[in-house]
């Protein structure tokens, strides 16, 4: 049991104005073990302003300005993959509560709060290490965060014809995809974007990536899994002289001379679970195996 007091940065959802019960209950919580906790700005102004809550004993941040023993992110997956990119390589476990519908990464309900804490505050619980997708560029620079939790995706812009990209694997030619795009994924978000274009789910701490094509223009383009250790190098022709690169949704024009190198980060994200979660119990959940689907 921890004896000291702890310190959580809190990461929220704006976008969901009904969920303001759970932070009450989490601050509450928090206070009942005198924790310091600090409150993303555009958070904290979301629930005083937006949601009219008055909030005392708080701390507030700005950008990934902050330390802290946890990082509790409050809505769905999506606002866990933000959480991630402002943590970086702070090595602060997450923890992801959901406001939403279950999720693979924000797996703790509403109902389940104060349990967590307690379990949090007695280190009643197991940190799941999660590989990240680290993407370096040559030629344009990219504007945001290089680096994506979930997956990478190379893209045709709006409504623009087939891309073509040119992909290698540690300096050995793989194939040239022309397709609508392609989605390198780690096994954390083999069950999100990829897993819509027919990629594999892959289950974590199996230390690969996979690259799967969108909508290809061959029948015989089949997703494939790589080592997490693989460089993969791309390179894009376009009609429109230009393509999206997307990190964990987050997209980015880029010019067709823009040649990318993707690789394994020299950080993991640290995901909290609770003590007994188990993967394969939340996959048939939300994948609804076993569920009977006639009408």
């Amino acid at each position: 049991m921890s004896t000291r007091k702890l310190r959580f940065a809190i990461f929220g959802n704006v976008y969901q104005p009904k969920k303001s019960v759970s932070i009450q209950k989490i601050l509450a919580c928090l206070s009942q073990y005198e924790a310091e906790v600090f409150i993303e700005r555009e958070f904290y102004t979301f629930i005083t302003e937006g949601q009219q809550m008055s909030l005392k004993g708080v701390n507030v941040f700005d950008n990934n300005q902050f330390e802290a023993d946890f990082a509790i992110s409050m809505g769905g997956d999506g606002t866990f993959l933000r959480t991630a990119s402002v943590v970086g390589q702070k090595q602060i476990p997450i923890l992801g509560i959901n406001t939403g519908r279950l999720g693979f990464l924000a797996d703790v309900n509403a109902q389940e709060i104060e349990h967590t804490i307690h379990a949090l505050h007695d280190e009643d619980y197991a940190v799941d290490t999660r590989a990240v997708i680290q993407v370096e560029t040559k030629g344009q620079e990219l504007q945001g965060y290089n680096c994506a939790l979930n997956d990478v995706a190379i893209l045709k812009r709006d409504n623009a014809s087939m891309i073509s990209i040119y992909a290698t694997i540690n300096g050995e030619t793989l194939t040239t995809y022309q397709a609508d795009g392609l989605i390198i994924s780690t096994p954390t978000g083999s069950t999100a974007y990829s897993l819509s274009v027919g990629g594999p789910i892959i289950v974590p701490g199996t230390h690969v990536f996979s690259l799967t094509a969108v909508a290809p223009h061959s029948l015989n383009v089949r997703p494939i899994v790589v080592s997490e250790d693989s460089v993969i190098e791309l390179s894009v022709e376009s009609r429109t002289h230009n393509f999206l690169v997307a990190l964990d949704g987050r997209s980015e024009k880029l010019d067709e001379t823009t040649q990318l190198t993707l690789r394994r980060a020299p950080y993991r994200v640290q995901v909290i679970k609770r003590a007994g979660t188990k993967y394969f119990h939340t996959l048939r959940e939300k994948m609804m195996w076993g569920a009977d689907q006639r009408g």
